[in-house]
């Protein structure tokens, strides 16, 4: 049995053979072969209710890990800033006329006027209040009035700096003086199974912020599995096999990423057109696969007969044709994806990166949900934020850029079909984990992403993170 806690990188290599690090899946643990012991598959719901619990994830997470603030696009420009909070604490980031992001304590040094609200641009970080400004690095370079530059020693009343690197094209952020660089807490083999996606290179086009009536963990959870896929999503049951068996996964210190084959449902049961047609539907739920559909039809239709019928030989598939579609489209626009395995042209690797971002990824896009709790407090509340990004050719990027839409008005805004059907249905949990009777939630095994992710919580909390 294979620990959660340590997974192997999966089968050997042969001498001189190219490695790709998606391989890892061909060899990775299913199921089966975890050993649960370190778990706990009773998840206690005062974890999602209980104010006193959310003010140890304040001291004991909150306070002390990176956390993603947004994507880098977002500051195209020197000046280009933006605000950020996390409970009552605020604070902005900032693109320098060097293209470094930094970011600061969202205070001015003379009397604590907040400087950013929202997003802005400009040479200069001004106050309102008393006219002091700083540069671009937080320096103060301004005062107000001539007469007082020899009275304040501007040296000493810089902004409060603030811990900020980029990752993969997001920006994170860490109010934690001490904290260790981000590389450290992700890990070398995280940053190396991510590196070969080229995230950095894709464009945002969804970025949208909208509170929820439901504890952040809610929404980590819900992405964490696909158990509800039947329950929640009934349209993708038309097109997408579910089974638990063909899920891999893999396990780091904080961290996790889960895989299932991404195929047409009981293609083994039908012909090729059938599974042809499912193929072309997925757009509805996976919009990104639209743009891989006419070389797919390309491909399929060299292996038509005289009739116009579908014969594959052996060892093609429509689940290889699209990866074959993937791939060259993808190559055709520009983008590299050789370090990509050709089932990552496919299939969606799901990423929980400790503690409120998931991601699921595959060649070319990838949709990110992050969770935080709300500004208020209030534990049965948070705002999540719904990141797009995928790759486009260079004169496409600007005019399909998204801005942050900030979500007023709960259901004003009508995301994809299945983040829809989730948006929805999230509430509806927290108000059955209000109920004092109900102590706990019980987990399935193949619900281990979650029972991962909540033995990493409880070991921040033990202060042992």
């Amino acid at each position: 049995m294979v620990s959660v806690e340590s997974v192997s990188t999966g089968q050997p290599v042969e001498a001189g053979e190219s490695v790709r690090p998606g391989q890892w899946v061909d060899s990775g643990p299913g199921l089966s072969d975890l050993d649960f012991t370190p778990l706990t598959l009773q998840i206690t719901t005062d974890r999602y209710t209980s104010r006193e619990y959310a003010e140890r994830e304040r001291v004991s997470i909150w306070e002390r890990v990176w956390q993603v603030v947004g994507r880098a696009d977002e500051l195209p420009d020197a000046g280009d800033r933006k605000e950020f909070h996390i409970f009552d604490q605020s604070y902005f980031i900032v693109r320098g006329r060097d293209g470094v992001i930094r970011g600061f304590v969202n205070a001015c040094r003379h009397r604590g006027n907040i400087l950013c609200r929202g997003t802005g641009g400009g040479a200069r970080i001004n106050c309102p209040y008393h006219l002091w400004s700083y540069d671009l690095q937080g320096n103060l370079v301004g005062v107000g009035r001539s007469d007082l530059d020899a009275e304040i020693d501007k040296a000493e009343h810089s902004l409060l700096q603030v811990s900020v690197e980029c990752f993969a094209g997001f920006v994170f952020i860490n109010p934690d003086p001490n904290a260790a660089p981000l590389v450290e807490f992700f890990g070398d083999e995280v940053a190396e199974l991510l590196a070969p996606y080229h995230l950095d290179e894709m464009t945002t086009v969804l970025n949208v912020r909208e509170s929820l009536e439901c504890n952040w963990k809610v929404v980590i959870d819900a992405f964490s599995e696909g158990y509800h896929i039947a329950g929640i999503h009934p349209e993708l049951l038309r097109v997408i096999n579910i089974d638990p068996t063909t899920v891999r996964y893999r396990f780091f210190e904080d961290h996790s990423v889960s895989v299932a084959p991404f195929e047409v449902k009981n293609v083994e049961n039908f012909g090729p057109e059938d599974e042809l047609e499912g193929i072309r539907e997925l757009p509805g739920t996976f919009p990104g696969i639209a743009a891989y559909l006419p070389r797919l039809e390309e491909l399929a239709d060299s292996y038509r007969n005289t009739d116009g019928v579908l014969e594959y030989p052996e060892g093609v598939s429509g689940r290889s044709l699209l990866q074959q579609a993937t791939r060259e489209t993808l190559t055709g626009m520009g983008f590299d994806v050789s370090g990509l395995t050709d089932a990552q042209m496919s299939d969606n690797h799901g990423w929980v990166l400790f503690p409120n971002f998931f991601m699921t990824v595959r060649a070319g896009e990838a949709t990110v949900i992050v969770a935080t709790p709300h500004p208020d407090g209030d534990p049965a509340r948070c705002v999540w934020q719904i990141i797009s990004v995928m790759y486009l050719p260079a004169e496409y990027r600007e005019a399909a850029r998204a801005q942050q839409i900030e979500v007023e008005e709960p259901g004003s805004f009508k995301y994809f079909l299945a983040l829809q059907q989730d948006y929805e249905q999230m509430p509806r949990q927290q108000i059955g984990l209000r109920n004092k009777s109900l102590e706990y939630m019980s987990l399935i095994r193949e619900e281990v992403p979650i029972a991962k992710f909540h033995s990493v919580l409880d070991r921040y909390l033990a202060g042992k993170g």
